[in-house]
């Protein structure tokens, strides 16, 4: 009787544990998009909520306007201190879940919002519209673009 396990064996299980890996490794990968998803949803949820009740306490003013004066020029820097540090509407600024980046694009009263994301940004706002959007290329399993949600 031997005791040792041959090197076809090895073999046979390498391969099968590749296969298996082949077939588990793709699913993951679109349960963890999908996860992303949902969460730039609620990102965005939070962020729509955010600018309305800001909007709703300081006469109708979305964030992001330096002493809420709609004549000064938008800005990511003021919308972050507005919306975390003076009014305490969020915790901190939320991340994209795509790359990772809190950062903001803030596009002024008559400058067109982008057609396209380009992915270096974290979001997207335009305070005069209250429009804000992730800034990631690419659709969901149902063919939406992350762009649109």
């Amino acid at each position: 009787m031997r005791k040792g396990v041959s090197l076809a064996e090895l073999v046979i299980v390498a391969a099968i544990l590749g296969i298996m890996a082949a077939i588990v490794v793709p699913f993951l990968q679109s349960r963890s998009t999908e996860a992303k998803g949902a969460v730039a949803k609620d990102h965005l949820r939070m962020f729509r909520s955010t600018i309305e009740l800001y909007a709703a306490h300081h006469g109708d003013v979305p964030p992001g306007y330096e002493d809420n004066d709609t004549t000064n020029p938008p800005s990511g820097d003021v919308f972050r201190e507005q919306t975390t540090e003076q009014g305490n509407y969020l915790r901190k600024m939320p991340v994209n879940p795509f790359n990772n980046l809190n950062t903001m694009l803030v596009i002024g009263k008559n400058d067109a919002f982008p057609e396209e994301p380009t992915g270096e940004y974290g979001w997207i706002y335009q305070p005069s519209e209250r429009i804000i959007k992730i800034d990631w290329p690419g659709t969901d399993r149902h063919g939406l673009d992350y762009f649109d949600y």
